[in-house]
């Protein structure tokens, strides 16, 4: 009988301690992460603004992740909650992850009766990129040399000036009606299915006037092929420092994109927490710091996650009120 409970207990001990090495404790399987390839979902068109922030941070991210695989997954369909879905009700391993801009994650939940997804109860914030202020733009035949004569010949009688935007519902659309309602004019907007297609009409002289964010319309304002009036952020930009903020003419306005990263809720604390943790070392790397730079985004500083959603959560509401006021709407 000795025999046997000695037998069983040696076997329990040795079962024991495989188990060990094989099914090894958390914070063990958070240090083998990433172990494959980690997807940023970008829910918009390859070549604008997200696409262009995304690939860059992409980029780094794997560098500082021990040179891990982190690739770009271009989903863009209905004002980016096609892509948004996808994440929110996708896997909860930290593998697919979602970088996408405001007007996606905050405005769309008021522009769309169902929108498909919570941004703030589907979602974790990993980190928030920066912000990335819209330029007001005119062909370079347009009378206006600037924002006052801009508003001027909006206000002048029969007058009736068109403006293209990225669709419905976009950020640059309601930039458009917020100055409408702030310098009391009445320019049309005309949305387009992207901000290359609506960039292109006024490249062509079909309409004259468009907002676009400031990296996807610097290589034309760069190049002479359009005059950049105003941007809408509260501060000049240091990318393009002789053009006034709209605010200097229409005290009060601010219109800002900001770029940022986030997970599925339900993603473990662990794995929430190197990529927060990642994140944060390659935003503070100078390289990339430069490049992004040099696209116009204003780099965030220092904001915690903790921030961040407290961010999206002011700006739900903020944007909520302009949406109402706009009466944008989109089934």
């Amino acid at each position: 009988m000795e025999t046997t409970r000695h037998t069983k207990f040696r076997t329990w001990a040795l079962l024991s301690l495989a188990a060990a090495f094989v099914l090894p404790a958390g914070p063990a399987l958070a240090q083998s992460y990433p172990s494959r390839p980690v997807t940023l979902v970008v829910p918009q068109a390859a070549g604008g603004t997200n696409d262009i922030v995304g690939r860059l941070v992409g980029q780094k991210l794997g560098e500082v992740m021990n040179n891990a695989s982190v690739v770009v997954d271009n989903r863009p369909g209905a004002g980016g909650n096609i892509g948004t879905q996808l994440v929110a009700k996708g896997p909860k391993d930290g593998y697919t992850l979602l970088m996408t801009i405001s007007s996606s994650q905050a405005i769309n939940p008021a522009l769309y009766k169902n929108p498909g997804f919570d941004p703030e109860k589907d979602f974790k914030p990993v980190g928030l990129v920066g912000a990335v202020p819209n330029v007001l733009l005119v062909n370079p035949s347009f009378p206006a040399k600037n924002l006052a004569e801009l508003l001027k010949l909006a206000r002048a009688k029969g007058a009736n000036y068109q403006y293209a935007s990225a669709g419905n519902g976009t950020l640059n659309h309601l930039l458009g009606e917020m100055l409408n309602s702030m310098a009391g004019i009445s320019m049309q907007h005309v949305p387009y299915k992207g901000v290359a297609p609506a960039l292109n009409d006024v490249l062509g002289g079909q309409l004259p006037i468009v907002f676009a964010s400031l990296p996807s319309a610097l290589p034309h304002i760069k190049a002479g092929k359009l005059r950049a009036l105003a941007v809408s952020g509260e501060k000049r930009s240091p990318v393009l420092p002789d053009v006034p903020t709209i605010a200097e003419a229409v005290p009060g306005y601010n219109g800002t994109l900001w770029i940022g990263l986030f997970a599925p809720a339900g993603v473990p604390p662990d794995v929430l927490a190197t990529l927060q943790d990642a994140t944060r070392k390659a935003l503070a790397s100078k390289d990339l710091r430069d490049k992004l730079d040099q696209q116009g985004v204003e780099i965030a500083a220092s904001t915690t996650p903790e921030q961040f959603s407290a961010l999206l959560h002011d700006d739900l509401a903020k944007w909520a009120r302009i949406v109402k006021a706009s009466g944008a709407a989109v089934d």
